[in-house]
Formats: C-alpha cells, structure tokens, sequence
C-alpha cells in the first residue's frame, strides 16, 4: 500500500491530503453501521479512521464521520472528502470545503476487470477503444475506465446527490490524466460538463482521483 499512496499523492492538486487508516480503530460516537459483518465493520472503521489522519493534515480536529441515509459520509461543514476501501487498502482524500466542491478517491485491486462486465460499465466508444487494444491489454483498461468513472462519481455526487448508471459519464484518457464528462444532464451538470482527474498504477493496485474546484 505505500507504494501506491506514494503515487497518488504525486498527482493530487494542491490542497488535498491524502491519509491511509493506521490500523484497527473504535468507530466514533455516531458512527454506526447497523448489520455489518465484522469484515464490513473493520472496513468501515478503518476509512473512518483514515479519514481522521487526514484531518489532522489539514489542520482541523478529529470529528466523526457519520454515515447518511445514502451510505455516503456525512462530512463536517469545513472539509469535503473522499474514502475508498478495497483488499489490502484503505486510503481517504481530504480538502477544505471552500477549495472544492468535491472529491472522488477510487483504489482497486490491479487485475483484468472480466469481459462479462465490459457492456455495463463501457459506453459503446469506450468499448471500441478496448476492443482495438491488444488481447492481453484489454482487461486492465477496462479496469481503468472504471476505476476513473468511479472516482468521478464520487466527486459529483458531493454536488447533484443523484445516483446513475456508468453509461452517464465518459472517460477521455490523457497518459495518467483524464476527463470525466456528462453525457446527460445532471443538475446542476448540463450535458457535456467536464471535470478532470488523474489516475496511478502499482504492481498491485489501480487507483483514480477526481475533483471538482470550487467554480
């Protein structure tokens, strides 16, 4: 996991912290997560922890962090954030709210993303860029684009609130950095809006980081 928090902080814009949970840590008053398997509870409290790890970067107390209706974080008013969690990884992204209007952090295990998913995730353009690739190539930059949607998911969802599908959004790849747009209008996001994130790899993890500026 070094490795690749060490990569993803090389591309983060100026502003955002980014922390990986330190360990097993107790959820804070507030911070319930009715149900969950111990596994699912042990994730959750670890992004809640190193969600905490980046306040301290930036400069603010500990707080907790509850979960709202939508399952997504309730942030204090100062921050905006972003946490993601996958096997072996727990890394948050963290920035004042008065830089950003949204973060979006994704990390994934780095391994071919299965053909059987490709339709879903993949908007037809998408798809033909995968198709023209090389065989061996072509799981790991499915991967890609959906690592990248991902992320540019979360960093909308601060603002519109509204959940849709991956045939919404549309990635354009430039080397390690991208284009998020909308290929429909989500308010306040007319049709064709585009926002902008940057994507690292590492022997074992793909990860994306999108935001949206303050406008």
């Amino acid at each position: 996991m070094p490795d690749i928090a060490a990569r993803l902080r090389a591309i983060l814009p100026g502003g955002v912290v980014l922390a990986e949970a330190s360990g097993p840590d107790d959820l804070w008053p507030g911070e319930d997560l009715p149900g969950a398997i111990p596994a699912r509870l042990a994730e959750f409290a670890n992004g809640r922890s190193a969600a905490r790890q980046a306040m301290i970067g930036l400069g603010f107390e500990r707080t907790a962090i509850p979960m709202g209706q939508d399952r997504a974080p309730i942030w204090p008013a100062a921050v905006t954030g972003s946490i993601s969690h996958c096997e072996g990884a727990c890394m948050a992204a963290l920035a004042r709210h008065g830089d950003y209007r949204g973060l979006g952090l994704d990390l994934e295990p780095r391994r071919a993303l299965p053909p059987e998913l490709w339709s879903t995730i993949l908007r037809p353009e998408e798809l033909d860029q995968i198709n023209d690739l090389p065989l061996p190539q072509q799981g790991l930059q499915a991967l890609r684009f959906f690592v990248a949607k991902e992320a540019a998911y979360k960093a909308q969802y601060a603002v519109t609130q509204q959940i849709f599908d991956f045939q919404t959004l549309r990635i354009l790849f430039h080397n390690q950095s991208f284009v998020a747009e909308f290929c429909a209008t989500v308010p306040p996001f007319e049709k064709h809006f585009q926002f902008v994130g940057r994507c690292v790899e590492s022997q074992l993890y793909c990860a994306a980081f999108c935001w949206l500026p303050i406008a």
